[in-house]
């Protein structure tokens, strides 16, 4: 059991690795306000994910990974929201924000909140979920407890990874926090977050 636990990591790893919506919204997010904000985005983002844990081993989504209208709801409303993110992002490499004493200005909304709702309106966790999560439980375990077991190593594998990527980035914001850098960050994020949320529009379930 613990080799295969030790593969379905493997996997979850992979995965969490593979850039998307999650690390855009927390590169912007860590570049305009700091590292701590970016940590609280990477743990919204985490809550995210053990909520549609819970939601999974309760059976709900299943039923909206079956339901092409609830799909389609959840679907269009993240992409929504991502393409609002990346509009945000835009506007503000046009005004410009500048540096203070006190650092730069912070992005407004809670960041805590923002990690949460761009992963809750990602109905993709959904299908991932019900669909890989039950092909790696480990055999010889309760299919529910092996899919929790799953859920937290995945939300385990998002913190750190996520969490060392905003680390690496405050490293360097003496270079991010430079106007020209700020700006090109911006508009690349925002474009990315849009791109984002077009592609989740436009995905099939």
């Amino acid at each position: 059991m613990f080799v295969h636990i030790l593969a379905a990591t493997g996997v979850l790893a992979v995965l969490t690795m593979v850039p998307g919506p999650d690390m855009a919204v927390v590169t912007k997010r860590a570049i305009a306000s700091g590292w701590l904000d970016g940590l609280r985005t990477v743990g919204g983002i985490a809550a995210g994910l053990l909520l549609w844990g819970v939601l999974t081993v309760v059976g709900l989504a299943a039923v909206l990974a079956a339901s092409a209208t609830a799909y389609t709801v959840v679907k269009l409303a993240g992409a929504a929201y991502l393409g609002f993110l990346g509009v945000q992002a835009l506007v503000q490499s046009r005004r410009g924000r500048p540096v203070t004493a006190a650092g730069p200005a912070a992005p407004s909304g809670n960041p805590w909140r923002t990690g949460l709702i761009s992963n809750v309106f990602n109905p993709k966790i959904a299908v991932f979920y019900t669909g890989l999560l039950p092909t790696l439980t480990p055999p010889g375990v309760p299919p529910h407890l092996g899919m929790a077991l799953l859920v937290l190593v995945h939300a385990a594998l998002t913190l750190v990874w996520l969490g060392g990527y905003v680390l690496v980035l405050a490293k360097a914001r003496a270079f991010f926090e430079r106007p020209s850098v700020r700006r090109a960050m911006d508009r690349v994020t925002g474009v990315v977050l849009i791109g984002f949320g077009v592609e989740v529009a436009t995905s099939g379930s």
